[in-house]
């Protein structure tokens, strides 16, 4: 849990830029953090949100491991070439945004390349905020191996037909029924995207198809509450859901 630690504790971290083989074999960078020790530590498969593969992506990789996790965070837009976190992240809005099948295929390579380190636990869970909450729930519905799943405020996890593009060709809340691990949720009350009734929406599929999930929604939150560098950010409810996101793995990925 949050700032559990004995003053006199060992404590050191490698962090690094890594290739991967990602979706179709394709070669990508990533993010990869992992603490320094025998283990076995569990994984956790970080999905970057659509303003980039930026800063906030590698603190936060490194909060995780910090707490024990062997983490990576794959470049979702490898292949819309390089430059700086926002300008890469612009070219991809303006192409569509990333393809759900390339960002399945890049998801499942991380896992996989999680799953094959010595010091693993076997065991890997996957998170997103914003895109990469929509991103992390539809890839735990489309890909077999997750243990857990955490879903920040993904907007579009429900879309409506005039929504769908080549990019996003299905809504992710119809592949609720294939949702394969159990599924944390945290929302902003004032959110728009997912609105309340989008989340309402999203759980009532959970139930009906019986899948083990639980929502913490907040009140006087919006859209990109964790986000302590812009006016959303708020501080009680961005510590409130850390700790239950703590929580959440550390009983489904430690066991």
């Amino acid at each position: 849990m949050w700032n559990q630690f004995r003053t006199d504790a060992y404590e050191s971290l490698l962090a690094e830029t890594i290739a991967m083989a990602g979706h179709k074999g394709d070669m990508i960078n990533a993010y990869f953090v992992r603490p320094l020790g025998a283990g076995p530590f569990p994984g956790i498969v970080l999905v970057h949100h659509l303003p980039g593969w930026d800063e906030f992506y590698r603190e936060t990789a490194r909060r995780f491991a910090q707490h024990g996790y062997v983490v990576i965070c794959p470049n979702l837009f490898y292949r819309f070439g390089h430059g700086m976190p926002e300008e890469i992240a612009a070219k991809a809005r303006g192409q569509g945004g990333v393809p759900d099948e390339s960002v399945v295929g890049d998801c499942d390579a991380a896992m996989r390349y999680l799953k094959s380190l010595a010091n693993g636990n076997g065991k890997v869970g996957i998170i997103g905020t914003c895109s990469g909450g929509r991103h992390a729930f539809l890839v735990a519905c489309r890909v077999k191996g997750f243990d857990a799943v955490v879903d920040c405020w993904g907007g579009r996890v429900v879309m409506s037909r005039e929504e769908l593009t080549v990019q996003t060709p299905v809504s992710p809340i119809d592949y609720t029924q294939d949702l394969s691990c159990p599924l944390l949720g945290l929302f902003g009350n004032d959110d728009q995207n997912p609105s309340p009734d989008m989340v309402n929406r999203h759980e009532a599929e959970l139930k009906k198809y019986g899948k083990a999930y639980d929502f913490h929604r907040y009140d006087g939150a919006g859209h990109g509450f964790w986000y302590y560098d812009r006016p959303a950010y708020r501080p009680q409810q961005a510590m409130d859901a850390w700790q239950k996101v703590l929580a959440f793995f550390g009983g489904h990925l430690r066991g």
